[in-house]
């Protein structure tokens, strides 16, 4: 707390009249243009990495990023994130939805651990709540992850996109530089933008083309951003050589 306390003094003394100028400006009509899910990890900053400020994205946050599926839509199992969408995309016309994974994910390494059938027991479940939560939530990104396993990582996978006609055809880590689990991250990135598209709330929009989702992925020990591309069917760096092709590329793609 004392950590907390001293940022605070700082922040008074530094960026609190910016922010409150910001504010001010969005006080009364606010327009976000983006709801952005990720990961409850210390180390994602997202607001800096995307160089936002005040009024300009929702974020929620949560262990492993995950967005539940519309299956999961009971009185019992309700959760923030459906929320967050219909918050941000019915209330908020917001157009976009970015679902950023990134790499060394405590919740995917656990996720990884869950192929053990007696790890994963329901008796072992209810000792752990972040277990519990994986196991409801992100077993259909361990069941992609295992197919691309057993397919020696060289088999395309494939998702939903916005409705059941559209598909994502996505390559895995084609340059083999990352570990398993930052594999498996990147697979239940996108994973959650097929949950996202299970809501039938959001179904009209996503049919007309009004409502957009998308997958970054972070690493964090470079600093480097990835986009999924469709068109290159993999996730992309984004950098200096190719921002105006990705910026072209999702120009065509949704508008």
């Amino acid at each position: 707390m004392d950590r907390i306390f001293r940022g605070i003094m700082k922040y008074r003394r530094t960026n609190r009249a910016k922010m409150v100028q910001q504010f001010v400006q969005v006080k009364n009509h606010p327009e976000p243009k983006a709801l952005f899910f990720t990961c409850m990890d210390s180390r994602m900053l997202p607001a800096r990495f995307t160089e936002t400020n005040v009024g300009d994205m929702f974020i929620v946050r949560n262990a492993g990023n995950l967005i539940p599926h519309s299956q999961h839509f009971l009185d019992e199992y309700t959760t923030c994130e459906p929320a967050a969408l219909e918050l941000g995309c019915v209330h908020n016309d917001i157009r976009h939805v970015i679902v950023c994974g990134h790499s060394d994910c405590k919740a995917m390494n656990l996720l990884h651990l869950l192929r053990d059938t007696e790890f994963a027991s329901i008796d072992n479940r209810r000792l752990s709540p972040l277990r519990s939560w994986l196991c409801t939530h992100a077993i259909s990104s361990l069941d992609k992850y295992q197919q691309l396993e057993a397919a020696g990582f060289d088999t395309p996978l494939v998702f939903q996109a916005e409705t059941p006609l559209r598909k994502i055809i996505a390559y895995i880590d084609p340059e083999n530089k990352f570990n398993v689990t930052d594999k498996l991250s990147q697979v239940n990135t996108l994973q959650q933008l097929q949950n996202i598209a299970s809501y039938g709330f959001l179904r009209k929009r996503l049919e007309a083309y009004d409502l957009h989702i998308h997958a970054l992925w972070f690493d964090i020990y470079t600093g480097d951003i990835y986009y999924f591309s469709r068109q290159n069917k993999k996730f992309v760096e984004i950098n200096e050589i190719n921002i105006d092709k990705l910026v072209d590329e999702v120009s065509k793609y949704y508008n």
